[in-house]
């Protein structure tokens, strides 16, 4: 049998074709397969249309070694995957009993009598290969079609990735047929994409060639900037030294915008520098309304270093809970450096805290004015036993943007502010 060398991947569901869900499973899967070797040409998205999807499935037969489909393994009618790629392979269905006990085993465990629709989770295509899921009722299935191979994963992510770690990955590794991919992420905050490319572009573009090329691409996500750097491995550890290399060098010239080197979000790097500190911090959220915390918050173990916080959206709340001057708000205005300031100082003595960050700021639609317009977003920080620091930021983009962009830039002017201060 050849090896598989390329792969395509195949999310289905119509809800993916919507702005309310989005598929992550596909970022997974192109992860494990470069980690064997596979190199994912391509992927696609098919609502519950049994001949779109088998369209599609014939089409990337026709181009790769290994086509991967997610979702429509379910037992309801618009679940269509088996029927489709079957229908694509000219295969017969039968009903596998060993996969039919199985599923009602499992409800019976649970006290639950098993719907009749399920017995559509036991129908497989002629030859094809049950892979197990631990996570659900729907199994995955591995059929081959000549040289080739197309999989079957359900949609549930939790249950995709026990099958793909599980029963899948050594199938995988048997036919995988090229060099593993290595990776590095450099992320960065603080300068847009062209800012950042200017000063990157004119370094790696030198590595793109010779033995061990390294392929580079920057994606601006909401707020950050990301460099991607990946290269074959050749089975040593030539790739993984000449990538490490390449990370010190553009981080080097990109400076302190640079907060991550190792894929950790921004909260994560903010937390790091708080434990190593003992310090605690406590926030003050005008504009953001309580996202700040909401992101310090989703790192495991947070409530080590978070104490809490105040949304103080009222400038009566910002009076009374934070301690801000009815004055200085009647003279400078809510959005302002000496309010900003002000919270970041009320918040962190109210609480006890070691940082006390705020932000204020106009996110929109409505609320600008010629002096101050949608985007205006102020952020101070205070840190006890030193000298407090703010900054007023000008951002561009929609409602939610705007919030984005203003969590980030608070994480970011911590982390400034804790890497100015000694462990």
């Amino acid at each position: 049998m050849r090896p598989f060398r390329t792969a395509e991947i195949i999310a289905v569901g119509s809800e993916l074709l919507t702005p309310f869900k989005a598929d992550t499973n596909s970022l997974v899967l192109t992860t494990r397969l470069n980690d064997l070797g596979i190199l994912v040409a391509g992927k696609a998205i098919a609502g519950d249309d049994a001949e779109m999807l088998a369209a599609l499935v014939r089409l990337a037969l026709a181009r790769v070694d290994l086509v991967v489909t997610t979702g429509g393994l379910g037992p309801t009618e618009d679940d269509v995957t088996r029927e489709a790629v079957a229908g694509a392979l000219a295969l017969a269905m039968h009903e596998d009993p060993t996969l039919m006990r199985a599923i009602e085993a499992r409800f019976e465990r649970r006290g639950l009598a098993m719907p009749a629709s399920n017995r559509r989770q036991a129908m497989v295509p002629d030859g094809a290969a049950v892979l197990v899921n631990p996570a659900g009722t729907a199994p995955g299935l591995w059929i081959d079609a000549g040289e080739q191979a197309v999989v079957l994963l359900p949609g549930p992510p939790r249950e995709m990735r026990a099958i793909l770690d599980g029963d899948l990955k050594p199938r995988l590794a048997a036919r995988s047929g090229g060099p593993p991919v290595e990776r590095r992420v450099i992320s960065t905050t603080g300068r847009p994409e062209s800012a950042v490319d200017e000063v990157v572009a004119p370094i790696y573009g030198a590595w793109r060639s010779g033995p061990l090329p390294i392929t580079t691409t920057i994606l601006a996500a909401n707020g950050q900037i990301e460099l991607h750097l990946s290269a074959a491995s050749d089975g040593s550890d030539a790739a993984r030294q000449r990538l490490d290399a390449a990370v010190g060098t553009l981080a080097g010239a990109l400076g302190d915008i640079v907060f991550s080197v190792d894929g950790q979000p921004l909260e994560a790097v903010v937390g790091s520098g708080l434990r190593a500190r003992g310090w605690r911090i406590a926030a003050a959220e005008s504009c953001t309304g309580g996202g700040l915390l909401s992101r310090l918050t989703d790192i495991p173990g947070s409530s080590a270093y978070v104490i809490g916080g105040v949304v103080a959206y009222e400038n009566a709340v910002k009076v009374a809970d934070l301690g801000v001057p009815a004055a200085m708000i009647e003279a400078h205005g809510a959005v302002s450096e000496p309010v900003a300031l002000a919270m970041a100082e009320g918040v962190r003595a109210r609480l006890s805290a070691d940082v006390g960050v705020a932000v204020t700021g106009i996110a929109g639609p409505d609320g600008g004015s010629a002096e101050k317009p949608v985007g205006t977003v102020v952020i101070a920080v205070a840190v006890i036993g030193r000298g407090p620091s703010v900054r007023t930021y000008s951002f561009l983009g929609d409602r939610a943007m705007i919030r984005t962009q203003s969590v980030v830039a608070a994480l970011d002017l911590v982390r400034r502010a804790l890497s100015s201060a000694n462990p």
